[in-house]
Order: C-alpha cells, then sequence, then structure tokens
C-alpha cells in the first residue's frame, strides 16, 4: 500500500454515511474499501486484511457484535465500532468481544479519523526491546504479549495498556493517565472501557484473573503492575 496513509474496510449498511466516509477518507490518503453487511464484511476481512476495520452495531444479517467475535477467532486486525443508540452497554459489550474503540452515531467525520489515526499510530510503535517480567514477555515491536513462550491474544488497545502499566511498575496509573499513556480516545472519556480492556488482558495474562497478581486495582487510584521476585531487573 505505497504511499497511502493505511487501509480501511468500512462495514456498513447506511450507503450514503459509507461513500461519505469513503470519499473523506480518500481525500485524506487511506485506501477504502466497503461492506453492506456482516456477511460480506467478513467476505472482505478473508479475501484481503486490512489495517483497521470501522464497523457498524446494527447491520441487516450478522451484527456488529458477531462479525467481532468471528473475526477474532481468526485476527487481531483493529476495529473501530459504530454505534448509533449510544448505549453504554453496547459499548461495553463491543470491548469485551475485542473491539479496539468506539464512536457513537452521529459523529463528525474529523473525530473518526482522528481515531482511526490513534489507532494506526499505535500498531506502527518504534522498535523496543522486549519488557520480561518472570513468565511474561511484552515485545513493542512484534506487538506480542507471551507467557511461557505462548503468546495470548490481545487487541491493540490492549497491548498498548498492558505496555503503558509495564513501563511503570510499581507506579498506580489512574484512568485518566493511562488514556493519555495510550492516547487512544480524541474525544470523550469513558473510563469505564479501560476497566473493560483490563479484565481482558488479565485473562490473558493472568494464571487466576479473579485473584490477579500481575496488575492490581488501586482502589479509588487506579491500576499497578506489580513486580515479582523473579522478574528480571
Amino acid at each position: 500500500m505505497s504511499g497511502m496513509a493505511g487501509e480501511v474496510l468500512i462495514v456498513d449498511d447506511d450507503l450514503r454515511l459509507a461513500a461519505m466516509l469513503r470519499d473523506y477518507l480518500t481525500r485524506a490518503g487511506y485506501a477504502v474499501r466497503t461492506a453492506a453487511t456482516g456477511s460480506a464484511g467478513l467476505a472482505e476481512l478473508a479475501r484481503r486484511a486490512p489495517d483497521v476495520v470501522v464497523l457498524d452495531v446494527m447491520l441487516p444479517d450478522l451484527d456488529g457484535f458477531e462479525v467481532c467475535r468471528r473475526l477474532r477467532r481468526v485476527s487481531t486486525v483493529p476495529v473501530l465500532m459504530l454505534t448509533a443508540r449510544g448505549d453504554e452497554t453496547d459499548r461495553i459489550v463491543g470491548l469485551e468481544l475485542g473491539a479496539d474503540d468506539y464512536l457513537p452515531k452521529p459523529f463528525n467525520p474529523r473525530e473518526l479519523l482522528a481515531r482511526l489515526r490513534a489507532i494506526l499510530r499505535r500498531g506502527r510503535g518504534e522498535a523496543e526491546a522486549s519488557l520480561r517480567f518472570g513468565r511474561l514477555e511484552v515485545d513493542p515491536g512484534s506487538r506480542r504479549a507471551r507467557v511461557d513462550g505462548e503468546e495470548r491474544s490481545l487487541t491493540s488497545y490492549q497491548l498498548d495498556l498492558l505496555l503503558a502499566l509495564a513501563r511503570h511498575p510499581g507506579r498506580v496509573l489512574s484512568r485518566d493517565q493511562l488514556m493519555e499513556l495510550v492516547k487512544g480516545t480524541d474525544g470523550e472519556a469513558f473510563d469505564r472501557s479501560i476497566d473493560v480492556h483490563i479484565s481482558r488482558i488479565r485473562a490473558a495474562i493472568e494464571d487466576d484473573p479473579k485473584r490477579p497478581r500481575r496488575i492490581l486495582t488501586v482502589r479509588g487510584a487506579g491500576y499497578v503492575f506489580a513486580r515479582a521476585q523473579d522478574d528480571e531487573a
């Protein structure tokens, strides 16, 4: 995709909106494909993976949640979900299924572009040495997290949250500080989304997510990444 800012797949049955976004993002330097149904979106994803997916929740066949669920079985491509209702429950469900960010309709195309750029920046981080903490390895270069050498499934946003915490072991970070470090939200702050992502990270890296030993909650303050005796200095 030489000379392009990246490739975006838009999955939305609102053909006017999809066409407007296609034109807007094309002018911003992106290659854009569109699909009007969940099934068509999955077919496009199977044909060629884009750099990021813009996925509407309300689709005529498979809804966006089911598309995201099926996508996460085979891919870690970043997903920005669109919801018409602006319902907090929809947002939490989307995040729990592996979406990286959400945007309620109606929205300003400039905000969508800002969020896409933030998502893509996270996926193109500069080279950095792997962080090792006992059995846990977090590799910023390959964008992978491993426990005992086994890769664990995390979205781009979740990996960046883990990196933000692991780069500051022993330091309590508030939700606002984490959002600033990750720079994933160029609009409203949605504190509870951090909690959902932390829960997913714990499920991926902790032996017992209900009794975490790595990412600890500090009530009323935020989260802290805890060191262990077998961690490398």
